[in-house]
């Protein structure tokens, strides 16, 4: 006998029936949320409770043999969890104490007439450019040999801000920065942005068609990779752009070229064999400000988190979907594996908003109880 297929207009009518029950059931449950979360808040119990959570998800699943509807059910379930604490968070507005014990809000950052600011490089590095066009052409500035010199030149006390580049617009994040930023005592104040113009710089008297090896930063090298290529020349690292150029006018070989900027060819005497080598012309770098204090200005609209997180299904969408339902606005996102962790990852986000927002509190005191190793890199 065969089976009577229903109608589909019936069947749309049913699932239209149930998914209204759902909906009024859904908003059932959001109130018991809210009841939960003064009650919790009352007994000072964290909103999110794992083991909770997981031992709910196995009752709901238990007997079904359904593969699919299992999946199913864990999915969902999943969500509306996820969905039910960030009502909590909304409603309880607990005063986060990490960012009161840890941060400081200032009207603008504090500057001396002694103030010192350290960069990587030496003079006509676009670091030290960067120095100058944030703090001012007169701000008593230094260099040092490589990245992490900045960070122990703030950790000794020895200057007031260190600037540091972390992303260029056309190789991605700086290798090694965002290290630093975690291993050091050193928080993001400000940003700024400075357009890298490369040339290729060679001795005096010196010809495009005798050089046989550039110098430059590996960013530097990146960013004019073709044209080095057809150029077919052997490529050499150094610490920095300046230093390349440096290097150069020290040797005084014609047959060696550095990749660096305008104003390091005007610093150390060196011609011009070649000016915008690098392969995208709009190239930007973008340089953090640092400092060892913790603060962060009033009129700041951007925040620096990371946090790791294990290699799980939809864990990363529970993460942002934080920001998502306290309308904040996430413009950047990086993942990095961590080291002798299979299937973990490190994960540093921007977002927009002040530290003084009660929706960014509420997404990072979300983010913060869900995630591990987190930290807050400054807003600036």
């Amino acid at each position: 006998m065969e089976k009577k297929v229903r109608d589909l207009e019936e069947i749309r009518n049913d699932l239209d029936s149930l998914d209204r029950t759902i909906a009024e059931l859904f908003e059932q449950r959001m109130r018991y949320s809210a009841q939960m979360a003064y009650a919790k808040k009352g007994t000072r119990e964290p909103v999110y409770d794992k083991n909770r959570e997981d031992e709910k998800l196995a009752d709901l699943t238990k007997n079904r043999s359904n593969p699919f509807i299992v999946k199913g059910l864990e999915e969902i379930f999943i969500q509306i969890m996820s969905i039910s604490r960030k009502y909590q968070y909304h409603l309880i507005h607990q005063r986060d104490r990490y960012i009161e014990n840890y941060f400081s809000e200032v009207e603008d950052l504090v500057m001396f007439p002694d103030t010192r600011v350290v960069y990587p490089g030496v003079p006509g590095s676009y670091s030290e450019m960067a120095c100058k066009k944030f703090f001012g052409a007169d701000i008593d500035n230094y260099g040092v040999t490589n990245f992490k010199d900045v960070a122990f030149a703030l950790n000794n006390g020895d200057a007031d801000y260190g600037v540091l580049p972390i992303e260029n617009s056309s190789a991605g994040d700086v290798t090694g920065v965002y290290d630093i930023l975690l291993e050091n005592d050193v928080c993001i104040v400000g940003e700024v942005f400075v357009k890298v113009e490369h040339c290729l710089l060679g001795v005096k008297g010196s010809k495009l068609s005798e050089i046989k090896v550039v110098i430059s930063h590996p960013q530097g090298l990146m960013q004019c990779a073709p044209y080095l290529e057809k150029l077919g020349v052997e490529q050499i690292s150094v610490e920095n752009t300046a230093i390349a150029a440096e290097k150069v006018a020290m040797e005084h070989q014609t047959c060696q070229a550095a990749v660096a900027s305008k104003r390091a060819a005007e610093l150390y005497g060196l011609d011009i064999l070649e000016e915008n080598i690098n392969f995208e012309s709009s190239n930007v770098t973008r340089f953090v400000i640092l400092s060892k204090k913790r603060q962060y200005t009033s009129h700041a609209d951007k925040i620096s988190i990371s946090f790791s997180l294990l290699h799980e299904s939809g864990t990363l969408y529970n993460i942002l979907s934080h920001f998502l339902y306290n309308d904040l606005n996430l413009s950047h996102i990086e993942s990095v594996p961590l080291p002798e962790k299979q299937w973990e990852y490190r994960f540093y986000i921007d977002i927009t908003g002040n530290l003084h927002d009660n929706a960014v509190k509420n997404a990072l005191q979300g983010v913060r109880s869900e995630v591990a190793d987190f930290k807050i890199l400054g807003n600036y």
